[in-house]
């Protein structure tokens, strides 16, 4: 398993897990076919915003549809054998506090065709050296509990649950668990 910068090159496999039904965004279902029309607008201008360390690509759309402004972030595609999901990063400058509209400093997502290889496992470790890189302590990622692979990928990473909590209500408003993975 590597994790990639995503180029127009490796768009296909990309188009194709969205067509399968895989969607980038756990809480955006939707989100997979506005990609799809993204990049068929713009397969270039798309892959240039996914690695976004200015916040340059406009507004976050949240689950609930409004929009929030973007974090810097930088999103790496799993790359296995072909495409396998995707690893993101966002932060506030300066700190490592989040907006209250941020889920957390990491996210990812496996294809279903490939989870229980360890591949989330591989990429969390893999993204930790860039979220140092960019200044942070530690990062916070949030899963449901209803996700107990999810819990296990952060708990194989040293992540130690801090909280438990009620997201807001533009993420949901669902039971999320809160963990934190130190970095120094």
């Amino acid at each position: 398993m590597i994790l990639i910068k995503p180029r127009v090159e490796q768009i296909p496999a990309y188009v194709s897990a969205l067509q399968r039904g895989w969607s980038p965004d756990n809480l955006r279902p939707q989100a997979a076919q506005e990609q799809i029309a993204s990049i068929s607008g713009n397969a270039e201008l798309f892959v240039s915003n996914l690695d976004d360390p200015t916040a340059k690509a406009g507004p976050a759309i949240l689950p609930d549809g409004s929009k929030v402004p973007r974090l810097p972030s930088i999103r790496r595609w799993i790359w296995d054998d072909g495409f396998c999901g995707h690893v993101s990063l966002r932060w506030t400058p300066g700190t490592e506090e989040l907006p209250p509209t941020c889920s957390g400093h990491i996210g990812y997502a496996v294809v279903p065709w490939r989870r229980g290889e360890g591949l989330a496992s591989a990429a969390l470790l893999a993204i930790l050296p860039e979220a140092l890189a960019v200044g942070l302590a530690y990062v916070i990622i949030t899963t449901s509990p209803e996700n107990p692979a999810s819990v296990r990928v952060i708990e194989k990473a040293g992540g130690a649950l801090i909280r438990t909590y009620i997201a807001d209500r533009a993420l949901g408003g669902h039971e999320t668990l809160e963990f934190r993975i130190l970095l120094k």
